[in-house]
Formats: C-alpha cells, structure tokens, sequence
C-alpha cells in the first residue's frame, strides 16, 4: 500500500530487510488511485485529530475505539459511505503499519447498522446525483457557444462522458491518440479506469449520431480541428482553457471535469442544477439505453462494469420499474 498511509509516527526496524528504494516507493504510492490516497489521508487525519481530544489511541487503536469513533460521527450523522470509507482509511492505515487485521471491527458495524436504520426511521435517504439523460444533455449542450474553443470542449466533454459511460476520472486522462475515428463512428480507448487497476484498458465503440450537436463524431472532429489549429495533435484531449479563453498546457483534472459538468447544468436552468455532477453522465447513459431496450449484458460491458454489478443494475432498474411494471395493461 502507499507508503503516504503509514503514520509517521511508527517506528520501523532501520535494517536493510525492512527499507525499499525511491524507485519501489514510487510504485507502491501510485499503487493506489490518487482520489483514494488522499481520501484515505484525510479520513486518518480526522480521526487521529479525535483520538487527541479524547484520549485515545489511534495506532494500534482497540475495536472499542473504533466503534466509539464510528459513534461520534454517527451523531454528527455522517452519511453511512462517509463512515464505511472512514472504518476503510483506519484499517488500510494499520494493515500498513504491520498491525493487520487491526481495530476488529464488529462492534463499529453493529454500530454503523443501527446508524442505517435510525436515518431509515427519520425518512433519509442516501443522495444521489441525477443522471443526465437526453433531455438535460441537450440542454447543456444549447449552453455552449459553439463558436468558442471552450465551448466545443465542453460539448466534447459531456457528449463523451454520456455516450462513452465514463467516469470523470477516465474523462480526465483521455488522451488524442485514444480516439480512432471509423465507419461506424468512432473508438475510444480507457487506458485504465476505477475496475481496471492493472491498466487492462479497454475500448468504448461509439457510433454515429442523429443530432448534429450531439453527434459524438461531429462533436469530438470539431474540438480536434480547434486543437489542431493550434498545434495540439498529442496529449491530454480535453484542455484547460482559462478565463480569457485561451488554449491552456496540460490537461483538466477529475475536479475540473465535475466543476465543468456543475456550471452547464446552472447555466441551462436545469431543476436542481447545483445537485448535478460528472457523475450523472455516466449514469445517463444506461439510463437512455435501457429505455430503448438495450441488454443489460451490452449495457454493462459498453460502460466497463461488470454484468452483475449492483451498480449498474441500479441505473436500470428505475427504467424497468416502469416499463415492465406489473400493474401497467392490467385495466386499472
């Protein structure tokens, strides 16, 4: 694991048997996704800042401290993800440190169960972002001015993260030599992505569109000639671009992605803009394609999930709530 987590505070043995190069150090920090690293980080962070005021112990911390922890913030009524990811930081942090299997933790999932269910009781539910689907993609893509390069971008960027199902991470790290352009439509390649750490890759077939402003192939040819016209013919795809409109060096991160899809969904007026992220791209897309009565096996495999993961499942579900929906033709 990264050797970030382990708290500098333990003590290892000076031999040459316990020590690894730069080099290996390396690769063991980019082990591990950076969103995770620094997830993990703060999550450890926060919980030794507790550990001080209580006077506890954070390394090696007892089961009865954990599940204490995991009730306080259950009275600070973090949301249930927020706490498993904590429960996760605190183990990876000891596992790392040489303390495996350390703080037990079923006291604190005992303790997170009851959590779930008193939210449950006062009607809370876990929030999620709205996908985009047709409706306020076209409507995000109207926002652009298409005579400007930042906003081809930002039609590249979300006409890609839908019909691609991408992450924002994957968007990220799309580079121009990633997209091949064919007969069908065009190719893209997702070197690596959230489910693909050994770096597989694998290919998104996209093909041609219906609508000239969401036609991926127009949209994606459009940004690539703006990006030519400046010299750009390698590197990062989707640019940084600053407030002047100017063509930037390097490449949006994940953030950018998200502030990105966040401004285009207020600058369409769409009901609850401020609720929508890059996350809803990627969750369109199963959405639209299970309403026009795609396989979940295609859908699932054109977005890199697996074909029985509960996430993309609960994508289409909605969808077949309603078309498949039991009392529909039954002459209510």
């Amino acid at each position: 694991m990264s050797a970030e987590l382990v708290p500098a505070s333990v003590p290892l043995p000076a031999t040459v048997d316990s020590t690894v190069s730069d080099s290996t150090r390396d690769r063991l920090d980019r082990s591990v996704p950076e969103n995770t690293r620094r997830a993990y980080a703060r999550q450890w962070n926060i919980f030794t800042d507790w550990c001080g005021s209580t006077g506890r112990t954070p390394m090696p911390a007892t089961a009865h401290t954990l599940a204490e922890y995991v009730s306080h913030l259950a009275d600070l009524d973090r949301a249930p993800s927020t706490i498993e990811q904590a429960i996760a930081a605190i183990r990876t942090a000891h596992r790392t440190a040489g303390h495996r299997g350390l703080p037990e933790t079923d006291a604190a999932l005992a303790v997170l169960k009851v959590h779930r269910r008193d939210r449950a009781a006062a009607g809370k539910r876990k929030r999620k972002a709205p996908p985009v689907t047709l409706k306020p993609l076209r409507a995000m893509i109207e926002a652009t001015d298409p005579k400007t390069p930042k906003g081809l971008r930002d039609r590249a960027l979300i006409v890609l993260g839908f019909a691609a199902m991408a992450r924002r991470s994957e968007l990220a790290a799309l580079q121009i030599e990633d997209i091949r352009f064919t007969d069908d439509g065009l190719t893209v390649l997702v070197r690596s992505s959230k489910t693909d750490q050994d770096a597989v890759g694998a290919e998104a077939h996209i093909p041609h569109g219906v609508h000239p402003d969401t036609d991926p192939v127009r949209v994606v040819r459009a940004w690539l000639q703006v990006l030519a016209e400046h010299d750009v013919t390698a590197g990062p795809l989707l640019r940084r671009i600053n407030r002047w409109g100017q063509l930037q060096p390097g490449g949006m991160s994940g953030a950018a992605v998200n502030e990105a899809v966040q401004r285009l969904a207020e600058a369409a007026g769409l009901d609850g803009a401020a609720d929508f992220t890059a996350h809803g791209l990627r969750a369109g897309g199963p959405t639209e394609a299970a309403k026009a009565g795609h396989p979940t096996s295609f859908i699932a495999e054109h977005g890199r999930w697996s074909k029985t993961s509960p996430q993309v499942l609960e994508y289409i579900r909605p969808v077949e709530k309603w078309r498949d929906n039991p009392m529909r033709g039954i002459g209510l």
